[in-house]
């Protein structure tokens, strides 16, 4: 007896392809039909208004369902608490938001294509994946490794824009850093973290 996965929602199929299309094109690259195509629809026959009663709509609810993914990046204090081991804590941090940030890879291309054209769209995600995450962060080392909040503060700005860099940009601009794979990336990123926090 063979079991079968249920086929996916149509309004999940439409998101799928919207986001796809959004990051390889752009918003204004990408037409309702070409949409409608890749989620397995009639192209030009309108089916997705059945779900959607815009494309900017599809775009929304897109990066509503990035965003619910990742509310868990948001929550460092509680996913690292009482390890007691700064240098793990670090390691596992580094691991933790290259690979989550790796996985919206889609979502990182739509933020900075649509940022000026679209900023009223764009701003809840730069909220939650930027903003929400260094506020964590910075929070986590305060308590973790005992600075002040100012020190905190620029060490989450150094370490965050690192770790984001290091992400982002092979995936928007196609531009890796020769010969530095992601462990020697966190092996090094950790060892700078924690000089800046035991300098104090």
């Amino acid at each position: 007896m063979t079991t079968s996965t249920p086929p996916t929602p149509t309004r999940e199929r439409i998101i799928d392809a919207a986001m796809r299309l959004f990051g390889e094109n752009g918003y204004r690259g990408t037409s309702v039909a070409q949409i409608e195509k890749a989620a397995g629809l009639t192209p030009g026959a309108g089916g997705m208004y059945h779900h959607f009663r815009t494309k900017e709509a599809v775009l929304r609810a897109g990066i509503e369902r990035h965003l619910s993914r990742l509310d868990a990046l948001r929550d460092i204090r509680r996913l690292l608490g009482g390890l007691g081991d700064l240098h793990a804590e670090l390691t596992m941090t580094a691991r933790y938001i290259l690979a989550e940030l790796e996985g919206e890879e889609e979502l990182l291309r739509i933020m900075v294509s649509e940022a000026r054209s679209r900023p009223e769209i764009v701003e809840a995600a730069v909220e939650q994946l930027v903003n929400t995450t260094y506020g964590e962060f910075t929070g986590w080392l305060r308590e973790s490794a005992g600075v002040s909040e100012e020190r905190a503060e620029a060490v989450a700005s150094v370490g965050l824009g690192a770790l984001m860099s290091f992400r982002i940009l092979p995936s928007v601009l196609r531009v890796t850093a020769a010969g530095v794979d992601d462990e020697t990336f966190v092996a090094t990123w950790v060892e700078m973290m924690h000089g800046m926090l035991c300098a104090k």
